[in-house]
């Protein structure tokens, strides 16, 4: 059957398309756009008029619903990270201290910014497992790519610090667990979130088996990423930040994805590639002042596949960061998540 060459056609096929179950159970090598996406991510409550609210998660999933995808996606599980997973990246100390400040009933982690309830513990290590689940298959060739529906966020957090909205950093223990569990050798991670994922960067500044690119606001929230940032050690130059003042968009994100993020990854390498991404750099979104439109997140996305496809066989996995107007998050994530699944079509 030749692939479709039409949105009509596309859609049509995203109707038709077999679903595909990805649990613990092994399965063929397959070429599909697989989905983690579980309620269990809506259970996290910040509190009333907080931003980073459980509705996100349905603005999301109506979202790629609408849009006929979510039939032709293979789906990943959640599950409970372990302590050890978490250690990846987080100090055990730091670690005892979000279980004992949520078990005591904090709204608000004593490390910084990050509101938390009383299921907000357990929401964030099925997180960070279902993401790790994500990477399983990915590298296992059950899924060519993965995008994750998850919240909490996670970019912010530190290895001794949650903040941001965000407490554990997923994405960075995604990247620790396919070298750990896969022997992957080196990791890329882009990040297109409107505020630097500045807990990400502290986590891999002198490493050198990861390659933190990001683009974000400046000045903003968290007043990181500075371009003479570029790492230290072992991980001199493996931290490429380009920062953007309010008001900017298509020419100045989407040009440095391929100007330079593009010429760094054939250097680099990367055999696993993972994405940040953030829609709260779409326009008229309430935490940011990027202008980027749904369809500069499908030209940012075909730069991924891009790199994904010439230097670590296609794999990538994409984890959903910020993103606070509901109706701009939910059309970005579809638009993100139809180029995903076009490559694997022949697109």
């Amino acid at each position: 059957m030749a692939p479709p060459t039409t949105r009509r056609e596309l859609l049509k096929w995203y109707m038709g398309a077999p679903f595909l179950a990805m649990g613990n159970e092994s399965s063929a090598a397959t070429s599909t756009t697989a989905i983690l996406a579980d309620p269990v991510y809506k259970k996290h409550d910040p509190g009333p008029g907080h931003p980073e609210r459980p509705e996100r998660y349905d603005a999301v999933v109506d979202a790629l619903t609408a849009a006929g995808l979510m039939k032709s996606l293979g789906r990943i599980e959640s599950r409970f990270a372990t302590e050890d997973e978490i250690a990846l990246c987080h100090s055990h100390s730091y670690i005892q201290k979000v279980k004992q400040e949520i078990a005591a009933g904090a709204r608000e982690l004593s490390t910084g910014d990050t509101q938390v309830g009383p299921q907000s513990l357990d929401v964030a290590l099925q997180t960070v497992g279902g993401i790790l689940n994500a990477v399983d298959a990915v590298i296992e060739r059950k899924a060519q790519n993965a995008f994750c529906v998850v919240r909490p966020p996670g970019h912010h957090a530190r290895p001794n610090q949650g903040m941001g909205f965000c407490i554990f950093n997923s994405i960075a223990i995604a990247a620790r667990h396919a070298q750990s569990q896969h022997g992957i050798g080196k990791v890329l991670i882009a990040d297109w979130d409107v505020h630097h994922g500045n807990g990400t960067q502290d986590t891999f500044y002198a490493d050198g088996s990861v390659f933190f690119f990001s683009t974000h606001q400046s000045p903003w929230y968290p007043f990181t990423g500075e371009p003479n940032q570029t790492g230290e050690g072992k991980g001199k130059n493996c931290t490429m930040n380009s920062p953007f003042p309010a008001g900017s968009g298509r020419n100045e994100i989407v040009g440095a994805f391929r100007e330079r993020l593009a010429p760094a990854a054939d250097l680099f390498k990367p055999d696993l590639v993972l994405i940040s991404a953030g829609f709260d750099s779409r326009i008229h979104d309430p935490l940011g002042r990027f202008t980027l439109s749904d369809e500069n997140f499908a030209e940012l996305t075909a730069i991924m596949l891009e790199i994904a496809g010439k230097h670590a066989g296609g794999r990538l996995v994409s984890v959903l960061e910020g993103g606070y107007n509901l109706s701009g998050l939910g059309s970005g994530a579809a638009a993100h998540v139809a180029t995903l699944a076009q490559v694997n079509r022949g697109n």
